[in-house]
């Protein structure tokens, strides 16, 4: 499966400039976790995440404590420049999404922003990738038979079963044909692991 195919899109970005208030409520309306930032161009030069937002926003409550509570003498970031990460990791629509999800997994970031030349076309979040794992398997098993029916109307006929997002095939065909009925369930979303046996 390709991340054009597990993105958000449209995607809701916001400029630099914004205050992080501004950033909190944009995030809360649309029920994001991040927000690529883009310039006046829609250029993307960050993104910000829910936890980036919160620091330094809210002050202690006094009565949580017994004695008077210490404030930082520097003032709570005021802008989303002031709070994005720079250095943004990226995704390509034709990007696997295996691919992307390891990234995610090992650099441990919630969210990457999508990116076709230098427009932002979507954005992948950890939520994205768990929505596509949840789909059951009697939607997979329907979208492999048209996956393959659509590629080849009068071909092979193949037996299909589901579970858990592991696909069996198992049909007469020759070695391409094995291969391409892999491929192609391979291109469905909640797809796990195939396996194509002769039968």
């Amino acid at each position: 499966m390709l991340v054009r195919e597990a993105m958000t899109s449209p995607v809701v970005t916001i400029p630099p400039s914004a205050t992080v208030r501004q950033a909190i409520r944009v995030l809360h309306e649309h029920d994001v976790t991040a927000l690529p930032v883009a310039d006046e161009s829609g250029h993307l030069t960050g993104i910000v995440s829910e936890m980036d937002l919160l620091h330094g926003v809210l002050d202690h409550d006094p009565r949580a404590f017994a004695r008077r509570v210490a404030t930082a003498a520097d003032p709570s970031p005021r802008l989303v420049a002031d709070v994005m990460t720079r250095d943004v990791e990226i995704a390509r629509p034709n990007t696997d999404v295996a691919v992307l999800a390891e990234t995610m997994v090992k650099t441990r970031i919630g969210s990457v922003p999508v990116l076709a030349g230098t427009e932002i076309v979507g954005i992948v979040s950890r939520r994205d990738l768990i929505a596509v794992l949840a789909r059951d398997d009697a939607r997979i098993r329907d979208d492999v038979l048209a996956a393959i029916a659509e590629y080849d109307p009068q071909g092979c006929r193949w037996d299909v079963t589901v579970r858990d997002g592991a696909v069996e095939l198992c049909g007469r065909a020759d070695e391409p044909a094995r291969r391409i009925a892999g491929v192609l369930a391979q291109t469905v979303p909640g797809v796990t692991r195939v396996d194509v046996r002769d039968g």
